[in-house]
């Protein structure tokens, strides 16, 4: 199956930003492109449509307007576009089986003091375990395309996940850029945060996990020997090591668990964290 890489439109300055990245993936991985607009027309049994003529002819020009500065910019590519009735999250989820990935625009303050997410992208999120992809605008105005930037890629020691490090191995390789694995570990509680965290027993502690994060990345590189992979280990808190290697990334890869989850379970802190503060397009990988 050819599953295509799906964006989300809205009209936000968010979702443009968003669809010109999904068409740069969609490029790079030889994927066609779905844009697709998410909206709740129509009205109740035996209630006049008021409005929804309107906004369905809106909804029709928003994506026809995309599609031509996306054809124009890459007349190669595949691209589609539907228009559809129903509520945006439920109806983006359902499409996810047919999809390689889900690509959404998030916006936000970009500091650790606020950020707004839409409900819409969480809920999609918890909603189905294709990857799902938040792009922000602000990382399109340094002019430097993100496929010319290096993958992060969050990875527990402790318990690696195969299709965590199967994505981001991927996604380097049809970049052809370079891969930043990160593990962060926390310091032991014995050792407070004053002046008992020693630069020996910082190196001791760094040394250890890096150690182990070459035995996890060691299959990994076998498989994929043509990307160059930089395995970084770093203690402290897993969020705030992410967002600062992630600084100059062109994608971060972050999971999220499902096994035993309930309905409507939260993301995970960690994972949570970086989705609402990197300025970076986070993709969020569920595994079990």
């Amino acid at each position: 199956m050819n599953r295509s890489i799906t964006v989300g439109l809205d009209g936000s300055a968010e979702s443009v930003a968003a669809a010109r990245w999904a068409a740069q993936e969609a490029g790079v991985r030889g994927r066609p492109l779905l844009l697709v607009h998410c909206e709740e027309w129509s009205s109740p049994a035996g209630l006049p449509a008021s409005g929804s003529d309107v906004r369905e002819r809106w909804a029709q020009a928003l994506l026809l307007e995309a599609f031509d500065v996306l054809h124009e910019a890459h007349p190669r590519l595949e691209i589609g576009w539907r228009s559809v009735d129903g509520p945006p999250a439920a109806s983006l989820a359902g499409m996810a089986p047919g999809a390689e990935m889900l690509v959404l625009g998030s916006r936000g303050l970009g500091t650790l003091s606020g950020y707004v997410l839409g409900s819409v992208g969480l809920a999609v999120i918890r909603a189905t375990e294709r990857p799902v992809v938040l792009v922000r605008r602000t990382h399109e105005s340094s002019g430097v395309s993100c496929a010319d930037r290096p993958v992060l890629v969050a990875v527990d020691v402790d318990r690696p996940c195969d299709a965590l490090l199967a994505f981001a191995f991927e996604e380097a390789a049809s970049r052809g850029c370079p891969l930043i694995a990160l593990h962060s570990r926390p310091a032991p509680l014995s050792m407070g945060s004053g002046a008992g965290f020693g630069p020996e027993v910082t190196a001791e502690i760094s040394s250890r996990a890096r150690a182990g994060l070459q035995d996890v990345l060691k299959p990994w590189r076998d498989r994929f020997p043509a990307v160059a992979v930089e395995a970084r280990a770093a203690i402290g808190r897993a969020a705030v090591q992410i967002l600062e290697a992630g600084a100059g990334a062109g994608l971060i890869v972050v999971g999220r668990r499902v096994r035993g989850a309930p309905a409507g379970a939260r993301i995970g802190p960690v994972t949570h964290a970086v989705v609402h503060h990197a300025p970076a397009p986070v993709v969020v990988i569920a595994h079990p």
